[in-house]
């Protein structure tokens, strides 16, 4: 299964696949092969970049998930200002260029806040990357009245986030609701008195892994 914001993407690259292999007809040498080669292995890696695979999602709403796979390279104590306006631990990963890139919802509730900001490309993985880089920033209220914010953070090598949610909807945990495009990086940011179960260097699974529960 691919995903569908990346079907624009890959028909482009095809396109200039399919281009490039009829201008090598004409080219008689047999590093003609070397150029087939690799313009089939480009095929093949952007397609397995926008891959969208079945996830098994959680049917508890108390349950928080990670929303992206990737690694858990950054768990710090900060103040958010802009929507929880409290301490909060925030929980950072990140994505290769290897990893599913589709986003899912870590936790159910209603979507109150959203914030898009352009900004830099500072390598996804550094500190300031979360204030300076391109991002969008999504607060949600948990019925227990909690609330908890996850971001969207562009890398060096990506250059577009999208997604499919707005202030008011409902969401459901694990819910699929975006992409980051080649390389990036998913911060969560949860409150004091959560329970955090993922640590520095644990790998995620977007929509399975967990990282938390809210209290009934």
């Amino acid at each position: 299964m691919l995903a569908p914001e990346g079907y624009s993407t890959i028909a482009v690259v095809f396109a200039i696949s399919i281009f490039a292999a009829f201008g090598l007809l004409w080219i008689a040498h047999w590093l003609v092969w070397v150029g087939y080669f690799f313009l089939i292995l480009l095929c093949s890696l952007i397609l397995y970049f926008f891959r969208d695979p079945k996830r098994d999602l959680p049917e508890d709403p108390d349950l928080i998930v990670a929303p992206a796979d990737g690694k858990v390279v950054q768990i710090r104590k900060e103040k958010e200002s802009a929507y929880i306006k409290k301490e909060v631990t925030r929980i950072s990963i990140f994505l290769s260029p290897l990893d599913v890139h589709v986003n899912r919802v870590p936790a159910t509730g209603k979507l109150e806040y959203v914030e898009y900001f352009p900004g830099k490309y500072l390598m996804a993985w550094e500190d300031h990357a979360s204030e300076l880089n391109e991002r969008a920033h999504f607060g949600v209220l948990h019925p227990n009245g909690t609330r908890l914010m996850f971001k969207q953070i562009t890398g060096f090598l990506a250059r577009r986030i999208q997604y499919h949610i707005k202030e008011g909807d409902q969401l459901t945990v694990g819910q699929r609701f975006g992409i980051m495009k080649f390389g990036s990086r998913m911060d969560i940011l949860i409150p004091e008195g959560i329970e955090i179960l993922v640590r520095e260097g644990d790998r995620t699974v977007a929509g399975e892994s967990l990282i938390g529960r809210f209290e009934r």
